[in-house]
This record gives structure tokens, sequence and C-alpha cells, in this order.
């Protein structure tokens, strides 16, 4: 029984979105475009807001992401033209990516960090209060939205919320404007709407080239035959590859839309517990697949900006109630993201068609998966 209803998850998770308008907001970012990406396999007609993409190389543009879909340039932080662009849509789905990602960019302007990731939040809140159709909203926030004390066990999604630097307290208090929404305006579902949150972080995979970040620092130095300093080596993160979230978030999304009991409720996605690994494992995971590299570990690490050492996600409830976990293992999810650079800078022409393999083929082991 309980492989049948798995089952039925996940094909209801492919076949779900065919044909259904669904609406992403940051989906010129790393995880926006591969999640437009995948919408587009699943033959969704896709509306996408954002600005351009964070980065002068992105995943965006040299995949060819724009084709096919409406493809537009609000600020989510603009709540007049957003509110109107998502209420003319008319959307089935709203997938709520579009944030301010960085840590350390938190530090440099909190303003700007607040101001997208709290009141752009509050922002997307209010265009689904004002939609006068069905719709289904997955709000992705943050792990790193609890009030991490780096304690051994997993945050469950019932844990405090908070951080002591102005990213993961923007994504707590996101997490609180989401509740009070919730509570507020959409907790009768037979008012149309149905919402729910996504908490999930540390992801890696091809296509990402943000500043402070591992992987993309190790593969712009190598490429150029240069030396990664890594500054936090025995930081230890919930690794997981970009798709793995992804499919949690369209899970959620085809089950919230005729499952009531999931209304309002909020889950984590992430890897085992035990798959925590450090940023020197990873990065030694990393060489297995790159030729020549090299990095440094500094004496003194400037201590700027504080990093918390240690976070772990608990993902029962997805488990419980979306029969969702992670199907890669750490060697596979480094594995898929070292192929996908290798072929980038081998002929990045054909890089749209290697972002789609690897969603297939996950998709796949996915189906399979038990």
């Amino acid at each position: 029984k309980k492989y049948c209803l798995t089952r039925r998850i996940k094909l209801n998770m492919v076949n779900n979105f065919l044909n259904k308008t669904v609406l992403v907001t940051g989906h010129t970012g790393f995880k926006g475009s591969w999640l437009t990406s995948w919408l587009k396999l699943l033959g969704a007609k896709i509306i996408g807001i954002s600005l351009d993409p964070p980065t002068s190389t992105s995943h965006f543009f040299s995949a060819r992401i724009a084709n096919d879909i409406d493809d537009f340039r609000i600020d989510i932080r603009d709540r007049e033209n957003l509110i109107q662009k998502i209420v003319s849509s008319k959307p089935d789905f709203v997938f709520h990516l579009a944030a301010q990602p960085i840590v350390k960019k938190s530090y440099i302007d909190p303003l700007e960090t607040w101001d997208t990731n709290v009141i752009g939040t509050i922002n997307v809140l209010e265009a689904l209060r004002s939609l006068r159709n069905q719709c289904t909203a997955v709000i992705i926030t943050s792990d790193k939205c609890y009030d991490n004390v780096e304690w051994e066990w997993g945050y469950r999604e019932n844990d405090a919320l908070g951080g002591p630097d102005p990213y993961s307290a923007s994504k707590g208090a996101a997490e609180i404007a989401i509740r009070s929404y919730y509570k507020s305006y959409f907790k009768d579902p037979n008012n149309g709407i149905k919402i729910a949150s996504a908490r999930a972080g540390n992801v890696i995979g091809g296509g990402d080239w943000a500043e402070s970040r591992i992987v993309p620092d190790c593969i712009k130095a190598w490429t150029n035959k240069e030396i990664v300093s890594l500054r936090n080596p025995l930081s230890t993160r919930p690794w997981q590859h970009v798709l793995e979230p992804l499919g949690g978030y369209l899970t959620l999304a085809s089950e919230l839309c005729n499952n009531d009991n999931l209304h309002g409720e909020s889950f984590n996605f992430g890897p085992p517990a035990h798959q925590n690994h450090s940023v020197i494992s990873l990065v030694e995971e990393m060489a297995k697949h790159w030729p020549l590299v090299k990095w440094d570990i500094p004496e003194e690490v400037n201590k700027a900006f504080y990093e918390s050492g240690l976070l772990k996600l608990n993902c029962d409830k997805a488990l419980h109630l979306l029969q969702w976990q992670a199907v890669l293992n750490f060697a596979d999810t480094v594995r898929l993201t070292a192929e996908w650079y290798m072929n980038f800078y081998d002929n990045s022409e054909n890089i749209g068609k290697i972002t789609d393999s690897q969603i297939i083929k996950y998709q796949n082991l996915l189906l399979k998966h038990k």
C-alpha cells in the first residue's frame, strides 16, 4: 500500500502540471531556472517574473530557458506591477523563489535583503489575496530560517525561527508573514487559494556562478588554473543537488492542490541527516571529477561575517505526508554537478540539452525509487 501511495504521488507530480499556467518568481536565478526547465518538460505554460540573472554567466541565458515561456522583468518590491501581472495571469500554480540569497551580501546591504525577502514575499501574498481564480502557491524560504544554535539533531518545521545574520532573520520573518497571511486571509480553503512554505538550502548543481558559494568558487578558480581558498573547511552542510528540493516543491504543489490538510503547512526538503558533509569533503569529492585542481586553507580567516558551522534538517514530515525523500547520495550529487560544468566548458551551446537530460534522468530515478 505504501509503495502504491508513493507511486501515485510521484505520478501526480509528473502529470499535474500539463497545460497548467505556472507562475515562477525568480526564474532567472539558479534554482528558479532549473525549476522552469523542469516545468517546461512537464508541459506547463510558464510565466516568469524576475530581475535579470544575478551573474554575467548564467544558467538562464546559457540554457536558453527564456524560449517558450512568458518572460517578464519585474522587481518583486514593485507591488503595483507585481500584483497586476500575477492577477492578470490567472495562474493555477505559483512558485515564489525570488530573493536576495547571499548571506555575505545581507551584511553589506541589510535593507535590500529585508526589503526583498520580507516585503517582496508580502507583495506576492497580497497578489494571491487579489486573485479571483483558484491557485496553489508554494513559497520558498530557506533552511536558514531557523534560529540555528548548531545542535546535532535536525530542525523540525515547528522549531524556533530567526537567526543572527540579516539573511537568516529575513527568512524567518518571511515565514512569520506567510503564517500570518494564511491565518488571516487564506485559512478557509474554499476561498480558492492554498499556500505552503518550503525550506531548503545548500543546493549545488550546474549553472551556479554566485559569489561566496563553495562550488562556484571552485569552478571559477579551477577553470583559470588558480587555487581556491577555503574559508570554513570544517563547516558542515546538508548538501543536495538542486533537483532534489525542486522535486519536493513540485510534489508539495501537486499534493497541496488536492489535499486541504496540507494547506498552511511548512516543509523541510533536504538529504538524510547523516549525509551532512564538510566543505573540505565536498571539495575533495569535486576534485575527483576535475583535472589539476588546487586549494588551500588559510591559517587565519577573516571572520567579518558570522557563518554557522553546523546545520541539519529533519525531513520526516515530507517523508510522512508527501512520500518525499532525497534519492541521490553524496557522490552522485557531486558527480552530476561536475559533469554539468565540464559539459558547459566543453560546449556551452549544448548546455540546454545537458540540463534537460539531467532532469529526465533524475525524474526517472525518482519514479523508480520506492
